[in-house]
């Protein structure tokens, strides 16, 4: 972590500066902000985070609640999104306070025995991620995307009891075409509305969003004609898995699921209600938590289940629904203009809590649109980048509805065992889809941020497209043993390493060392030509380099000036760069991402940590086209 990079900092290094001339929450509403976002539940905080960094941009966010989120709705959070919240800062956090799990077992009605453990299954598998799967409430989650917005340079906080009634957008207009009126909610201040300019607006809204209804949007899809009942408890009881996630499946009363939580006590459960009818909604029925807790009795049946506190509960029925578009552009115009509305989260994409995948999809939304509004406002790149959200997040969410229709029937068919392995068909299903509901097999389809496959045999283990999948090593200037994924930080930068091949120690001749003499001299580099004037050399494209050999034998003042770097307003020295492989501790990231040694190579990571390109060391005009096609050129 570097905190002193322009001068001293005393205190909380994730305190930063003020940056002056920005409105607190509560002040008077503003004529005109660059981004206006609506709703701040986990897609909305997860995108004002990043766009509150930003001293230059206004960011305006509007919530029809009063105050912060307390309890209840999602838990959930994959190993990707864990990944995710280590570029913030706060997985460790995270790891700390929730509850981690390691195995998921499931239950059936055995041979003389109303329920049976049937199968265990380790949740997370060996070589998927160095971040665990965990359960925490939701409202942690808000709180620590807050506390990074309070302790930003632009000190955004949402505005609370107000929300988005309507909008129109003014295509002619180039600054502030989005017009949108604000409803307040708050008591005595109920119905008035005020409006408000921006250059763009994000419907982070929810399933009902106003931001999609006003650009036409709506969600296609089927109902799920099933009520669930969903409660956090704490209780006493005999069943033998209280703390393991497990799915219990009765004689006659259906299913449920056990998620343990966060703090040692308290679960949640997942309870299978009744069928409804075909215009019929759960609320219909006048259920309540006495019901939840009646049917969950009987599927638990022998166990006893005393519930002491029910913390939370809610009675749902959630399709598999899908949006046309992310944005606000028709197909027959996206040649001519840019995305100025866009959606994110519920407004664009519903789906059964049943994977757990809903929170976590949501933020991966806002984590992709996230750089590329800083790309633009920020002039690195054209407005037209942002036609890649909606294509992008699309294909993504339309995979998740996809696999949750088919869960959900899992879930809920019937007990067969497969007499080859003997697992229970959940069982069996739920291993074969344990990468994509730990988050990793969303695939970015090849285009300008994507580049082909052409090379990816130089590093088979960081497949093009998709996550960055992060390898121990050592840092070369202080011998850290760390993640080499963990320098990836939600700064909108793109990360260009560098393997090197055998025998390269960063010495002049070498590959590494042309590499470099050439990203930072050279008039045909994209450091040249994308980073403005006066700009770091890294404050765009931040390059390092990770060697073959032990730290002991290699020499950090012998690297190219490149990767040893003078930033900040002193010049000081970057010592963080420079990596070696970690063969002391079995863990090399040469053997384990299948990078060849021979011929070493570059991996191109977007902001977003997932794999844009990968290249041979002297291809240097495939490596200029990459950000050619992304970013200006300015200078």
């Amino acid at each position: 972590m570097q905190y002193h990079r322009d001068g001293f900092r005393p205190g909380d290094p994730d305190l930063h500066p003020a940056a002056p001339g920005h409105r607190r929450a509560g002040d008077p509403l503003p004529d005109t902000v660059d981004v206006l976002i609506a709703g701040s539940g986990p897609a909305g905080l997860c995108l004002a985070a990043q766009l509150a960094r930003v001293p230059q941009i206004r960011t305006m966010l509007v919530e029809p609640k009063l105050t912060p989120m307390e309890k209840g709705q999602a838990d959930g959070i994959s190993v990707r999104t864990m990944e995710m919240f280590q570029a913030f800062g706060f997985a460790e956090k995270v790891m700390r306070e929730s509850v981690w799990i390691n195995e998921t077992t499931f239950w059936s009605p055995g041979a003389g025995a109303p329920l049976t453990r049937v199968a265990r299954v380790q949740d997370v598998p060996d070589g998927t991620s160095e971040m665990p799967h965990v359960l925490i409430n939701q409202a942690r989650v808000h709180d620590m995307f807050l506390d990074l917005m309070r302790h930003s340079p632009t000190r955004l906080l949402p505005d609370y009891g107000l929300k988005v009634a309507g909008l129109t957008i003014d295509a002619a207009a180039t600054e502030h075409p989005v017009t949108v009126t604000l409803e307040h909610t708050a008591p005595g201040r109920e119905g008035r509305t005020e409006t408000v300019r921006a250059n763009y607006v994000i419907g982070c809204d929810g399933a009902r969003s106003a931001v999609r209804g006003a650009i036409g949007g709506a969600l296609h899809g089927d109902a799920a004609h099933q009520a669930w009942g969903v409660m956090d408890v704490l209780a006493v009881t005999d069943f033998p898995d209280w703390r393991m996630k497990s799915f219990v499946r009765s004689q006659h009363d259906g299913i449920l699921m056990v998620l343990p939580r966060e703090g040692g006590h308290l679960v949640r459960l997942y309870v299978e209600l009744d069928n409804l009818g075909e215009h019929e909604r759960a609320a219909d029925r006048g259920m309540g938590a006495e019901d939840i807790i009646a049917k969950a009795r009987r599927i638990f049946s022998p166990f006893a289940l005393d519930v002491k506190e029910v913390v939370w509960w809610s009675i749902y029925e959630i399709g598999h629904r899908l949006t046309d578009k992310f944005d606000d552009v028709p197909e027959d115009q996206v040649a001519t203009r840019a995305p100025r509305v866009m959606l994110a989260g519920d407004a664009c994409h519903t789906h059964s809590p049943k994977a757990g995948q809903g929170m976590n999809v949501s933020m991966g939304d806002s984590f992709n649109l996230g750089w590329k509004l800083v790309s633009v406002l920020s002039g690195r790149a054209d407005p037209a980048l942002l036609h890649s959200y909606s294509g992008e997040r699309r294909a993504a969410a339309k995979g998740l509805v996809e696999f949750d229709h088919k869960w959900s029937r899992v879930v809920g068919g019937r007990a067969e065992v497969d007499p080859n392995d003997g697992l229970p068909t959940v069982a069996r299903e739920f291993v074969a889809n344990l990468p994509f509901t730990c988050g990793l097999t969303i695939r970015y389809e090849t285009g300008a941020l994507t580049g082909a496959d052409t090379y990816q045999r130089l590093a088979t283990g960081f497949d093009i497209g998709k996550r960055f999948h992060s390898a121990p090593v050592v840092r070369l200037a202080d011998a850290k043993p760390m993640q080499l994924g963990h320098c990836i930080d939600a700064d909108a930068r793109f990360r260009l390493f560098v393997f090197a091949p055998a025998g390269d120690a960063g010495a002049p001749g070498g590959a590494v060392a042309m590499l470099c003499d050439w990203l930072e001299g050279d008039a045909a580099s994209p450091l040249r030509h994308h980073t403005a004037p006066g700009e770091d050399v890294d404050a765009v494209i931040d390059t390092r380099a990770v060697f073959q050999q032990g730290f002991r034998d290699l020499d950090f003042a012998a690297m190219p000036q490149l990767l040893r770097p003078s930033v900040g307003r002193y010049g000081l020295r970057d010592y963080e760069k420079v990596f070696c492989a970690d063969p002391k501790r079995g863990e090399d990231i040469f053997a384990l991402r299948g990078i060849d040694r021979s011929a070493g190579c570059v991996v191109i990571v977007r902001p977003d940590q997932y794999v844009g390109h990968v290249l041979p060391l002297n291809a240097r005009d495939e490596l200029a086209a990459y950000f050619g096609g992304i970013l200006r050129r300015r200078r």
